[in-house]
């Protein structure tokens, strides 16, 4: 069974990456992954800076995110586009899990793990600029992202009031990369 991290790089409220994060979670659960999903809002973690890091004590949510990130195979994220790029918080988030007690570089817990992303937005790209950012990152820690990823267009008209996409080839599109991504996942756990 794969085990499966998934997390939104938005800790907005109403958030329609978390929106869109929760049809693909479905999907995957589907699939029979094992998925653990967090709130990025849960681990406070300071602005990442080596002064800081190197004169204060290791942030505990880091670690906890660390401790996380090793009990998983695959991660599965939603990216707000910010600007054309990656949201902070995201970018925050991977820059910290590639560090370790004792203000030192640590990024061996990405190589081997696989990604799905997906973005929604409200501008005609749904965030395809942003993934392509976070693409490019998670590639660089030695992270295998699966080539098809899914993007929502014009997302502050894409949910309906209970959160759901409404339209249903969007939603089975958001279930098919989560299905996606358990099955690469548990094959890959089995070699």
């Amino acid at each position: 069974m794969a085990r499966v991290l998934a997390f939104s790089g938005s800790a907005r409220r109403d958030s329609f990456n978390s929106k869109l994060l929760t049809l693909v979670v479905q999907g995957a659960s589907e699939a029979g992954a094992s998925v653990t999903r967090l709130e990025l809002s849960d681990f406070a973690l300071p602005l990442y800076d080596g002064d800081w890091e190197a004169g204060n004590q290791f942030p505990p949510a880091a670690t906890k995110l660390r401790e996380l990130l090793v009990a998983h195979d695959a991660l599965l994220l939603a990216c707000p586009e910010y600007n054309g790029g990656i949201a902070p918080l995201l970018k925050n988030t991977i820059d910290w899990m590639t560090r370790a007690p004792g203000a030192k570089a640590d990024p061996s817990l990405f190589p081997g793990k696989l990604a799905a992303l997906c973005a929604a937005s409200p501008g005609g790209l749904g965030g395809m600029r942003g993934l392509r950012w976070v693409r490019e990152l998670l590639t660089n820690v030695g992270v295998i992202v699966l080539a098809n990823q899914l993007t929502i267009p014009a997302a502050h008209k894409a949910f309906d009031s209970s959160g759901a996409l409404a339209d249903e080839k969007q939603a089975a599109a958001a279930r098919a990369l989560g299905r996606d991504l358990a099955r690469f996942a548990a094959t890959h756990a089995a070699k």
